[in-house]
């Protein structure tokens, strides 16, 4: 479900998976882990940036099939039909949506990027995404690690964080006052 002025990320997902190194590898014994490494990343983009991410698989190899439109660990994934292609879908949901919201294309095809830029869309390179997800592990990482430092400094008991004079100091009242 795409909400009314939610940006939108469309990838052209065999596009970014040949062009990212470690998907590129993996998808060359396991194709099927390679796009679930993918919808793995995706999903945790979205989480974080809260734009919607639509992942886009042809299956015009494929003979019979039809478009399928599913939802996969909260993305929407598109697989293309016999008759069309990744790049046919985005473009056709780039000139339905590209007036009315905020759109973005992840794709390495220089054609397809200059046919969404013309419909009002941006592109954004595979190599672009790749490195705006590592950016976005680092912040993740970085914000984890500042939480756990403050729930250990939250945890620490008011004695410990006393110096050990006035720790002996005290003693000695209750001591006294018992």
């Amino acid at each position: 479900m795409i909400i009314r002025g939610q940006e939108i990320l469309f990838v052209d997902g065999y596009n970014v998976i040949h062009s990212w190194g470690e998907l590129k590898g993996l998808a060359r014994v396991n194709l099927s882990g390679a796009r679930q490494s993918l919808l793995d990343f995706m999903a945790e983009y979205q989480a974080y940036t809260g734009v919607k991410v639509i992942v886009v698989f042809d299956a015009q190899s494929a003979s019979g099939t039809i478009d399928s439109k599913l939802t996969i660990i909260g993305l929407e994934v598109v697989f293309t039909g016999t008759d069309s292609t990744a790049d046919d879908y985005i473009e056709r949901q780039v000139h339905l949506l590209g007036k009315v919201k905020r759109i973005r294309v992840a794709t390495s095809d220089y054609l397809e990027q200059q046919l969404v830029l013309s419909r009002g869309a941006t592109r954004v390179s595979a190599r672009e995404l790749e490195l705006e997800l590592a950016e976005m592990k680092s912040r993740i990482k970085t914000k984890e690690r500042k939480r756990q430092q403050g729930e250990k400094e939250s945890f620490l008991l008011v004695e410990d964080r006393i110096d050990p004079k006035t720790k002996q100091k005290l003693k000695k009242l209750f001591d006294e006052e018992e």
